[in-house]
């Protein structure tokens, strides 16, 4: 396939919860209905990140593959803007599914999943509750323990609940959502880590697509205590791991892994840390590879 035809995407709607959500399908050329996968990317990232990387990646080598914006995120609908949800996260790829499944150029038997870094997390939660999703792909994922949070916390936890309850509780009231940055370098982020500013805060990947570095604070209700580590005993489709003793808390990948029920493997690849595997065409290909190769494998 050449560069032009992998680069191309179709912009395609569908609805979630009764908002209108956007995404970008990319379709390989083909004369049969084709396997799709559908991804889900990092926390407050949009389509034309991460997951744009690996939806490139995988339709050359032969998949459909659907990367969109959640709701409140990007072009989709959806307030508060910027409400990092994992239940409606899940929703939203249920939905994504459901609009693969009627998708003319699309085998609705053959469809799977892969998330990217808190997407492999949330999409625990989907492929979990999912019969049609029929395997699953993660890449450097963040595996939430809401056991391990309240611990990494400690002393603050409480507070920082109770000021997320307080700003769902105005947004209610008011429609004000309060909002911090996603990332930066001093004060309350979302996200503080120098890497992700580098990523995020700069013009490398916040400057892609409809990319906004801000977090609802009252995400912080329903991020805290959401748990991939409980859906992983629920996800017996095959699953394919890839990860890196470099990436984010390795420790919680294996944990994740043990406690898979379902046929498995885990992939350990060399990285300067979390966010190469978003942008850096050798960690991109390289997870591609292993992915079709795996996934391809699990649907026969």
């Amino acid at each position: 396939m050449s560069e032009s035809q992998r680069q191309m995407a179709t912009r395609v709607t569908f609805s979630s919860k009764g908002s209108t959500v956007v995404g970008d399908l990319y379709l390989p050329m083909s004369g049969a209905r084709l396997r799709a996968v559908v991804l889900l990317g990092p926390l407050t990232s949009v389509k034309e990140q991460a997951t744009a990387s690996y939806a490139r990646a995988l339709s050359a080598r032969g998949w459909a593959a659907l990367s969109f914006d959640p709701r409140g995120f990007g072009e989709s609908e959806g307030q508060p803007r910027q409400y990092e949800n994992p239940p409606g996260k899940i929703e939203d790829v249920q939905h994504a599914v459901s609009f693969l499944s009627t998708h003319p150029a699309i085998d609705p038997e053959r469809i799977v999943a892969v998330g990217v870094c808190a997407g492999a997390g949330y999409m625990a939660g989907a492929v979990a509750t999912d019969a049609r999703i029929k395997a699953f792909g993660a890449v450097a994922g963040f595996y939430h323990d809401a056991a391990m949070q309240r611990r990494w916390l400690g002393d603050k936890y409480e507070s920082v609940l109770a000021q997320a309850i307080q700003a769902r509780r105005t947004w209610e009231a008011t429609g004000i959502a309060e909002h911090i940055p996603a990332v930066g370098k001093t004060g309350d982020v979302a996200m503080p880590l120098d890497e992700a500013f580098e990523y995020y805060g700069t013009a490398r990947g916040g400057n892609l697509g409809g990319y906004v570095n801000s977090f609802a604070v009252m995400s912080r209700e329903v991020t805290l205590p959401y748990d991939a580590q409980a859906a992983a005993s629920k996800i017996s489709v095959p699953t394919v791991m890839i990860h890196s003793e470099q990436a984010l808390a390795p420790p919680l990948a294996r944990s994740f892994y043990d406690r898979l029920a379902g046929p498995k493997s885990m992939d350990w690849h060399g990285s300067k840390g979390q966010i190469d595997f978003y942008d850096d065409p050798a960690r991109i290909e390289a997870a591609a590879d292993r992915l079709d190769s795996e996934l391809r494998r699990a649907l026969g």
